[in-house]
């Protein structure tokens, strides 16, 4: 079964309404167990892809997660990346700013951990934060301007969303290939994740009052990431609006996104010259003395 990537990336200059698109996705596979197996298939594919990435060393690989709360963005990067060579790949997770990062601007906390050639790097949030989170929330923005707001905040976002596509672009440019995914959940799903956080014990720890809390604000989370997809999903870093309600088929469409990612990158294992052959050839007859 071959999942159309396509089918969940979102085209540049589209106008994105999250209620035409689906929470749940319609995959082909029979039962749970084939799916397991699709999955299996594909973690192997990418523990192939990521070595020959790796010894190019030509591009880098960003990979985003953003979602609401339980959406499932640990989990689907914990299971797809799970053949991963650790050496190869690096994750940064991204909470409140600290102090010091506050005295920067918005990107630079990001920048920092952005992955070298030949890595992948997975951000789980990222800078998109400061078009959401901050968005829903604008008092946040004391903090980033010294206890002034900008007078109009529409030009604060706009900006912002112009500062994130050129640092896209300019990193596109000079060889790191971007993947955004938005881990589309319903909001009865996330109250039955919530309610199951609290009912298993083992999953206790995973709850925080502030979830709840954040939940109030469901709609002005579903506006900021609205006018978020719909001004920063282009040719060169596009999103992906991956139906999350069901974690089983998130994780496949994740995979397949990220495996026709790096087959696109053409990588393969560096050739050697002739004077290296020899040399090898040389040391093979010493070592079988």
């Amino acid at each position: 079964m071959k999942i159309d990537s396509q089918e969940y990336c979102v085209p540049a200059g589209t106008k994105v309404r999250l209620r035409k698109w689906a929470t749940i996705a319609q995959l082909p596979y029979k039962s749970k167990r084939q799916c397991r197996k699709l999955l299996e298939s594909h973690v192997e594919q990418l523990a192939s892809l990521q070595g020959r990435h790796y010894a190019a060393n030509r591009y880098a690989l960003l990979l985003i997660f953003q979602g609401m709360d339980a959406a499932g963005k640990d989990g689907a990067i914990r299971h797809v990346m799970s053949g991963i060579n650790p050496q190869g790949c690096q994750v940064t997770s991204f909470k409140s700013p600290s102090a010091a990062e506050l005295e920067h601007d918005f990107l630079w906390r990001t920048t920092r951990a952005l992955p070298p050639r030949g890595y992948i790097g997975i951000f789980n949030r990222s800078y998109y934060e400061e078009v959401l989170i901050v968005r829903v929330h604008p008092k946040l923005l004391g903090a980033e301007f010294a206890g002034t707001q900008p007078q109009d905040a529409n030009k604060l976002w706009e900006g912002r969303y112009r500062s994130i596509i050129n640092s896209e672009q300019h990193l596109h440019r000079n060889g790191t290939r971007i993947v955004k995914f938005f881990l589309h959940l319903s909001k009865e799903e996330q109250r039955k994740r919530f309610l199951a956080r609290i009912d298993e014990p083992q999953k206790n720890w995973k709850f925080s009052m502030a979830d709840a809390k954040e939940r109030e604000f469901w709609k002005d989370y579903t506006r900021a990431y609205e006018e978020c997809l719909s001004a920063t999903s282009t040719a060169q870093a596009p999103w992906y609006i991956v139906p999350a309600d069901d974690k089983a088929s998130a994780r496949l469409i994740v995979s397949q996104v990220i495996l026709d990612t790096l087959g696109a990158l053409g990588s393969t294992y560096p050739k050697i010259d002739a004077k290296k052959r020899r040399e090898l050839h040389a040391v093979r007859r010493r070592l079988m003395k």
